[in-house]
């Protein structure tokens, strides 16, 4: 398989201009590998690499749009990493968001051990950081709005739950969320078993959409996939899980999309649990779907992201209009303090 682990050495953020980007270059195979570089079109600029977020080294993306209405941050599932995203960022770039995409921690090209995490918390952590470096940097601004998968999903309503009254976020966007795994009694009860003897056992390549292509491609083309789950980080979701129960509610508008036929989170329950901590939340459940929502076959992977532009378009119009909408770097600023 292509090796993108050259790129691992790009120092800080750099801007990419299209007719200077070599076809010989890491950056371009990678581009190209996750079909990636046919975005950079209509003054779309994207600036990429990797950004120091002790105690990890993050890989990257920025993707702007001329006068971009706010920016959207994607913080994909586990195992997953941000070249899988490209039909999220299509569309949010089609409503006119700057779009921030990066590879969690043990995942993709960012560094730590793979897919592992010693607690839930780091993830926090890292997002808060990487938001106000790029704030920084002048390379993002608000409002914000939150997409996340999965895992993804967990740490934004984690992070918004747990600063409820900041005005960090204008809205999120909680694709097939995690709160417990699918059938989790009996994999807690094998991690219960098992966790204490052995670091990680063989990952399985379950079907996560009724993308055929796209759960070959997981299989046998992406080089960037973990093969191994280590228990360690199912003992860091364990403790995270209860945290997250006993966080108070929030009124952040807040939209969920869920399949019925997702067996990698427990979607009813887990829906349960989101009801009552956004009680604005506005739920759409689709009956074929499975867990990769952002990887679906095209007539679902339509209707969800119809759902997602209903959901952004108002919320936008609000959030210019708001006077709490500041940028980011004022917030996290004033938290620090």
């Amino acid at each position: 398989m292509t090796d993108f682990t050259p790129l691992e050495a790009m120092e800080g953020m750099t801007l990419v201009q299209l007719e200077e980007l070599s076809d010989r270059t890491p950056l371009a195979g990678y581009l190209d590998h996750y079909r990636l570089r046919v975005l950079l079109k209509d003054k779309t600029t994207l600036h990429v690499g990797n950004i120091e977020v002790e105690p990890y080294r993050l890989w990257a993306q920025v993707w702007s749009p001329p006068q971009p209405r706010g920016t959207a941050i994607i913080v994909h599932g586990y195992y997953d990493h941000m070249g899988l995203y490209r039909h999220l960022l299509e569309l949010l770039l089609e409503e006119n968001l700057q779009v921030v995409m990066w590879d969690l921690p043990g995942h993709g090209l960012s560094s730590g051990e793979r897919a592992d995490i010693k607690d839930f918390a780091e993830y926090g952590q890292c997002l808060r950081q990487l938001q106000q470096r790029l704030c920084d940097d002048g390379l993002a601004k608000g409002p914000w709005l939150g997409v996340g998968q999965s895992t993804g999903a967990s740490i934004l309503a984690t992070d918004a739950l747990s600063h409820a009254d900041d005005g960090h976020w204008c809205g999120l966007v909680l694709l097939a969320p995690l709160v417990r795994p699918w059938n989790w009694a009996r994999s807690a009860w094998v991690h219960s078993i098992v966790g204490p003897f052995v670091s990680s056992v063989p990952r399985r390549f379950r079907p996560n959409s009724n993308d055929a292509d796209f759960t070959t491609f997981l299989r046998e083309r992406d080089p960037l996939q973990p093969l191994r789950l280590p228990t360690g980080w199912v003992t860091a979701m364990r403790r995270w899980m209860p945290q997250l129960m006993e966080l108070p509610p929030s009124l952040l508008p807040t939209l969920i999309l869920q399949g019925d036929e997702d067996l990698t989170v427990d979607g009813p329950w887990n829906l349960a649990v989101l009801e009552g901590k956004f009680p604005r939340a506005t739920i759409h459940r689709h009956s074929e779907a499975r867990h990769h929502l952002v990887n679906e076959i095209e007539p679902i992977r339509r209707e969800l992201f119809e759902q997602i532009r209903q959901f952004i378009n108002p919320l936008l119009v609000t959030a210019a209009v708001d006077a709490r909408s500041q940028p980011i770097c004022s917030h996290s600023r004033a938290s620090q303090r």
